[in-house]
């Protein structure tokens, strides 16, 4: 892999591909080009089918970077020798990488000068993968972070160039923690640059023996166990918000849970899923230890609505059972 330059070696105006797909990679995009970066290229996922209809509908990044007149490229495999050449044709002295979605491989990472680098949504070696933002709430950590690290093989296995923390507000949900490291990465991408710049990056290895890993959501992880106790089963719910929601059921009608506290840490006063009655935002329900209250609902093929207005259409009156 390329070393990191000294001061003297790094251009002043670096030429910069970008590789991002989703809305977390705007910010950082926006703010490249707010000061004044050089970006060849924005290399994003193809367009995939949304919605009913199932038409394929472009990415964010694709619409920004269109709008902004760049030119968009769209390869199924970014690491296959055709994509490969014409990156090197391109010439960028660094690849930035955020939230993109493909496993980017040896030939494509050793084209840049100075390697390809990207920024995660954690403070690396901890939560490795795809969910980190989820992890963090879901284990009701105080702090998370943005490690810039230069890219290798590996799952998030690379030297980490840059840190920053960022401290998780009680009862954040990981939809409010996504936007917040969004905006941030947008100025960490900016003071990263900067130092390389001055020659005040560091690298420096990853303790492997310390590695977590936040893999892919999948839906057992969604089902509430309301044998649990409050803390960890709010910290379910707002790791799941907004998607893919933490599911339970009522009367043999699933339905997603949305914006919770911890209600009472106490011992409960109801058994495991029974509804308490209304708090002062949202329904109470009895944990293994605790309550949880909740402010949100949705039922399949509907709306997420506040509890109040859900209340009105769909009474959930004190001695329900949820999950049974």
């Amino acid at each position: 892999m390329p070393p990191i330059p000294s001061q003297e070696e790094f251009p002043a105006r670096p030429k910069l591909m970008l590789m991002g797909t989703p809305e977390f990679a705007l910010p950082a995009l926006q703010s490249l080009l707010t000061h004044g970066h050089e970006i060849v290229s924005v290399v994003t996922q193809p367009d995939r089918p949304k919605g009913r209809g199932k038409k394929p509908a472009p990415p964010p990044v694709k619409l920004l970077a269109a709008e902004k007149g760049l030119e968009v490229l769209q390869p199924e495999r970014v690491s296959d020798r055709d994509f490969c050449n014409l990156v090197r044709a391109k010439a960028p002295d660094m690849i930035i990488v955020i939230a993109f979605g493909q496993i980017l491989k040896r030939p494509l990472l050793e084209i840049p000068k100075w390697g390809v680098i990207n920024i995660h949504a954690s403070l690396l070696p901890k939560y490795r993968g795809a969910a980190p933002i989820q992890a963090s709430i879901l284990n009701n950590d105080p702090k998370t972070g943005l490690t810039v690290m230069r890219m290798d093989e590996g799952l998030d296995t690379g030297p980490i160039l840059y840190q920053e923390e960022v401290a998780i507000m009680p009862d954040e949900t990981a939809g409010h923690l996504h936007d917040r490291l969004a905006q941030r990465a947008g100025d960490v991408v900016i003071r990263f640059l900067k130092l390389m710049g001055e020659g005040k990056v560091v690298e420096r290895p990853q303790d492997h023996t310390k590695a977590t890993y936040a893999p892919k959501i999948d839906r057992r992880l969604s089902l509430i166990d309301w044998e649990r106790d409050a803390a960890r089963i709010s910290a379910l719910i707002r790791a799941l918000d907004p998607r893919p929601g933490a599911i339970t059921t009522w009367e043999g009608k699933e339905m997603k849970l949305f914006s919770s506290r911890v209600a009472d840490e106490g011992l409960s006063r109801g058994a495991p899923g029974e509804v308490l009655g209304q708090g002062k935002e949202g329904i109470i329900v009895s944990a293994g230890r605790g309550a949880v209250e909740v402010r949100e609902i949705q039922l399949p093929g509907k709306k997420r609505l506040d509890v109040e207005t859900f209340l009105r259409g769909c009474p959930l009156p004190a001695g329900s059972r949820l999950g049974s």
